[in-house]
């Protein structure tokens, strides 16, 4: 793995969510690094895409409340544990599940395993609620996927709340998780 600077060069056999992902970064002006990778299916290969971007990459899961009507993105700290009872009592939502793929194909444009905020540019009726883990913001770089698993992006969180957030339309509502027994 290597790292680089903005988008590839060569777009050959880049699947076009991730090039929209690219161009969407490039006309807001948000500067990025990037590496490209096999899907991280366990903690060795993340751990090693990290340890590239020096930048810890942050859990994100697609939610959704039991009836199935209410959708949500949440970052959190990746060695934080997530509890569904204590994330539902902050939000006021019945308990929380993940929700399926179907969804998130359909809102996101993303597939299981590339789950990012990054999504939030093809959720053009904004049906996802941003939630993210006030310790991600603390952190001067968030870790993220171009809509794809197969490569991982460096971004300066202020670029992220000031910049992103406000060109996708979402605003993002702060959460505490403890995430411990």
């Amino acid at each position: 793995m290597e790292l680089y600077d903005g988008r590839p060069e060569n777009l050959e056999g880049r699947l076009p969510r991730e090039i929209r992902t690219y161009d969407f970064l490039d006309n807001i002006g948000i500067s990025y690094k990037r590496t490209d990778h096999e899907p991280a299916d366990n903690m060795e290969a993340c751990n090693a895409i990290d340890a590239i971007l020096e930048v810890i990459i942050c859990k994100n899961l697609f939610l959704c409340n039991r009836q199935g009507t209410e959708f949500y993105l949440l970052m959190m700290p990746g060695d934080k544990k997530f509890k569904t009872k204590e994330l539902s009592k902050q939000i006021n939502s019945a308990r929380l599940s993940f929700a399926g793929a179907e969804d998130m194909l359909k809102y996101l444009d993303i597939e299981p395993g590339a789950v990012s905020i990054m999504g939030l540019m093809n959720d053009k009726e904004r049906v996802v609620h941003l939630l993210i883990d006030q310790d991600v913001l603390e952190d001067e770089y968030i870790g993220c996927h171009p809509c794809v698993c197969t490569s991982s992006l460096k971004i300066k969180t202020e670029d992220i709340v000031n910049k992103f957030l406000p060109a996708v339309g979402h605003e993002a509502k702060i959460v505490h998780l403890v995430g411990e027994d």
